[in-house]
């Protein structure tokens, strides 16, 4: 009885020292887990923030304006504020990247560091009408209406609304020209896509405030992103997106820009990098095209093509969207884009519209949108693209004309 005792003991023994050892082994592990997500936490937030205290000088990017501004050399709707009364200021920097500086300034504020010295002194309104148009020939191709859209131009680059442009601001005007996502801007002003154009001094200028945006997805860091399983990361990123009816509204207007954009006043254009990241929506969930520079003119796609040359059809791409065929027998690009806008759309707009979507209506919406992304080529007018477009539209309003999201 007494031996039985003592095994019963020394068993217990034992398994008291196996529990501590693997509560030691979890407090070690924990430990450790700890150490490391501090560690990266802490590397991430140094690296951030040296590249925001790097690049993010709003004073200094300020005060070679107002210079500028203060010297004759150039001139626009936003400098008085910004210079003279001081009733604008850089607040919070959005981007970090060198050429793209951009802060809330009333709206997002973009600038980068041209040389102010075209038109030259002595060049008339005539003259600078003149170089207007031909730049937007370059740009958009031989265009019916390129007379209205220089007139428009003109009619902005006067920002004090004296009724003539100055040789200051004709040299601010010109320097916003040379960025393709200003032009752009301009472009899509009336159809609402677009942040609106709210002023400018020098190549300075400013945008309605879009409050929301990506379109969907959290921005993670790399060391999570990267570990992250991506249908894990596909899930997480419709977490937080508004009630079902407010994302039918949002897309509705995303397939109106598809729409706007090809053969439209001004010629077709290719959004060459279709992805959540570009879109926002405002305050009443209008979308809005909040990257301009992924949008390129098909003619400028199709001049591009004609320069490359190929072995596959992977050497055929411009940006990371628009892309064409390889030519064997020529060994040269093909002009024709593969894929419309409207197939890149609705592959952006699957998973954001499924989930949650009225179980009535689920079945079909997902039977459009795969017709929808497996649309080819760029015959943009053709039935088949028109019909699929009308349609989704047609039955995203169906659901909610009746609601007060419409």
């Amino acid at each position: 009885f007494k031996l039985q005792n003592k095994i019963k003991t020394k068993y217990r023994c034992l398994l008291f020292v196996s529990a501590q050892a693997r509560i030691s082994c979890v407090r070690v592990k924990y430990l450790f887990l700890t150490w490391l997500t501090v560690l990266v936490g802490s590397w991430v937030i140094y690296v951030q923030y040296s590249t925001y205290s790097e690049l993010c000088r709003g004073h200094q990017c300020k005060n070679a304006i107002c210079d500028k501004y203060k010297r004759g050399i150039i001139d626009g709707s936003a400098c008085v504020g910004l210079c003279d009364k001081e009733t604008l200021y850089m607040g919070r920097c959005l981007s970090t990247l060198p050429n793209n500086q951009v802060t809330p300034l009333g709206g997002p504020a973009t600038q980068r560091s041209p040389v102010f010295d075209t038109p030259t002194r002595g060049t008339s309104v005539e003259k600078f009408r003149e170089m207007v148009h031909n730049h937007l020939k370059s740009k958009l191709g031989e265009q019916a209406n390129l007379a209205s859209l220089v007139t428009q131009i003109l009619s902005v680059a006067d920002g004090n609304r004296d009724g003539r442009v100055s040789l200051p601001e004709a040299r601010s005007m010109w320097a916003l020209l040379q960025m393709d996502e200003v032009l752009l801007g301009l472009l899509l002003q009336d159809r609402g896509h677009t942040p609106r154009l709210l002023g400018f001094c020098g190549d300075l200028y400013m945008t309605e405030r879009v409050h929301y945006g990506p379109l969907y997805g959290l921005p993670l860091p790399w060391p999570l992103s990267s570990w992250l399983p991506t249908g894990v990361q596909r899930t997480v990123d419709q977490w937080f997106t508004p009630s079902w009816p407010r994302k039918a509204k949002i897309s509705m207007g995303l397939l109106e820009l598809v729409e706007d954009i090809f053969h439209g006043t001004y010629g077709s254009f290719l959004i060459c990098d279709l992805n959540a990241a570009i879109f926002g929506y405002t305050d009443h969930y209008e979308l809005r095209l909040l990257n301009n520079k992924a949008v390129i003119s098909e003619e400028q796609f199709r001049e591009r093509m004609k320069t490359l040359k190929c072995q596959t059809d992977s050497d055929c791409a411009y940006g990371a969207d628009c892309l064409s065929s390889c030519d064997a027998a020529e060994r040269r690009c093909k002009e024709e884009p593969l894929k419309p806008n409207l197939a890149k759309a609705c592959g952006v707009l699957k998973d954001y519209l499924l989930r949650g979507a009225p179980s009535g209506l689920r079945e079909e919406l997902e039977r459009q949108l795969y017709a929808c992304m497996a649309l080819r080529g760029s015959a943009q007018m053709n039935m088949e693209h028109s019909l699929i477009l009308n349609n989704l539209k047609a039955l995203l309003w169906r659901q909610i004309s009746h609601t007060k999201d419409s």
